[in-house]
């Protein structure tokens, strides 16, 4: 936080008004503290030395006695009116944790739900999110505040389901978005450190009438509004839908194992175990993951097994000795689980947590696809192959999906509302959910079935690639390419 309500004026007689106690701060590691107070000396220093020259002052900023806003503590537990009132504060800035809530320590958990109260949506968010909030209520009751915010956070706030549970609150209560920096890879150089996928989102807590900057890679966009998906468009909500639209197929993720790889086979496996144990043979299904999907769809290499429909032979097969080790090691495994529905599983180990397999051919997509494809690599399904939950799934799918689910438009579409992983696109249903469609007639669905036929055929035209390489936009095949021309063409 930074507070200064004073200017520099350059008069021989006056000195410089804005010193190291303008600024605060908040940490939770003490050598963290320690450090950030040295360097607050070390920009007085600094700032000392060039100022001398101007003012022609002679003080010396020694002894180093004169920094002590730096405050050691929980950022989310202090009340930051104690440190300084929001009145006397211009700027709060900070580059606060990232933490998927999959991985919150417990006091994490619980500061989150502090901030937002139990049950809340927002909990599911990313942990940055909390130092928004908190801004907001800091300055709550101080109407009118020219308070300025700025925070590096996690790329995830500005995407998928956190838009319209955190930030149309946000924007509700007032806030207004000035500046962003969309999603850009910060990288150290710690051993082993993955990048992380970052945004900058500065924010007012009300109306400025200027000039808004949005920052992409190089480019500067100034427009008159900045939405929380950092678009220069006016703020549109894209949240889950209760209930399917009628003119939509239904949409879900695959069917979630959870059993600690007991239930997979490798093709070496699969073949092994349905020559020593025939009863077996009819249950080894085909599996397919986004990575089989993209990779392995000419040449399968995992199998699962799949007693959805055992019936009679169960008993026989649970006694066996070659199977009994699996499953009891399925059910510790799912007991150990914090979560009920898994537990529940327990009682079933044979089968897979839960089953969404359809009984029809259907549509799969992978759960997340790089951000380098032009198109999103989706197909077609035999229900024999058994779809796990990193893929999405399109029950009943027609001609017209597949068409209309790999055009350009769509994948715009996509690119803006989908939620991402580092910066691949997370697929979900709310994404098709809320794509606008107009009503299709039966001669554009004709033309839809034909143009989809054209990408299918222009793909078996190449049997020897993989869909992974047939997608890199360098080296898709000039067939294909043309047949997504114009089916983009056809969707427009």
């Amino acid at each position: 936080m930074v507070g200064s309500n004073s200017t520099l004026n350059l008069d021989a007689d006056i000195k410089v008004k804005i010193k190291i106690q303008n600024f605060y701060g908040i940490e939770i590691n003490d050598f963290a503290v320690s450090v950030a107070r040295t360097a607050m000396w070390i920009a007085e220093s600094q700032m000392w030395a060039e100022s001398q020259n101007i003012i022609y002052s002679r003080d010396d900023f020694l002894p180093l006695d004169s920094n002590d806003s730096i405050f050691e503590g929980n950022a989310l537990r202090m009340d930051w009116s104690e440190i300084v009132e929001p009145y006397d504060v211009n700027y709060i800035m900070g580059n606060p944790p990232f933490v998927g809530q999959s991985y919150r320590s417990n006091e994490q958990k619980q500061d989150m739900i502090d901030i937002f109260g139990k049950g809340s949506r927002e909990t599911k968010q990313d942990y940055v999110i909390c130092w928004y909030k908190k801004s907001l209520d800091y300055v709550s009751d101080y109407k009118n505040s020219s308070v300025k915010c700025a925070f590096v956070s996690t790329n995830s706030i500005c995407q998928g389901e956190c838009v319209p549970t955190f930030w149309k609150d946000m924007i509700n209560a007032g806030v207004e978005i000035q500046f962003a920096r969309r999603t850009f890879i910060w990288t150290n150089e710690a051993k082993n450190k993955a990048a992380v996928h970052c945004v900058i989102v500065g924010y007012s807590f009300h109306k400025i009438n200027n000039i808004k900057e949005l920052y992409d890679g190089g480019k500067l966009t100034k427009c008159d509004h900045i939405n929380p998906y950092l678009v220069p468009e006016e703020d549109i909500w894209i949240s889950s839908r209760p209930k399917r639209p009628k003119d939509k197929s239904k949409m879900t993720t695959g069917s979630p194992a959870t059993d600690d790889g007991q239930l997979f086979l490798s093709l070496e496996e699969a073949k092994t175990m349905s020559k020593e144990y025939p009863i077996l043979s009819k249950y080894i299904r085909p599996f397919i993951g986004a990575h089989e999907f993209l990779h392995d769809l000419n040449e399968r290499t995992r199998y699962c097994l799949w007693f959805a429909d055992v019936g009679d032979e169960l008993p026989k097969i649970i006694k066996a000795d070659h199977m009994k080790d699996r499953f009891q090691h399925i059910k510790e495994k799912r007991l150990s689980s914090s979560a009920s529905r898994i537990k529940k599983a327990a009682e079933t180990p044979w089968l897979f947590a839960q089953n969404r397999q359809p009984d029809t051919e259907y549509l799969v997509i992978p759960r997340h696809s790089s951000e380098n494809r032009e198109y999103i690599p989706i197909g077609f399904m035999d229900p024999k192959t058994i779809a796990g939950d990193a893929t999405t799934i399109v029950y009943d799918a027609t001609l017209e999906d597949f068409a209309i689910l790999e055009s350009s438009l769509h994948v715009a579409w996509m690119k803006t509302v989908a939620g991402r992983l580092k910066s691949d696109y997370r697929y979900s249903s709310s994404v098709y959910y809320n794509f606008p469609m107009p009503k299709l007639t039966n001669e554009l669905k004709e033309k839809l079935e034909k143009s989809a036929e054209g990408i299918l055929n222009a793909r078996a035209n190449h049997p020897s690639l993989s869909l992974a390489d047939m997608y890199k936009e360098l080296l898709m095949p000039s067939d294909l390419r043309d047949a997504y021309r114009k089916n983009d063409k056809l969707i427009l």
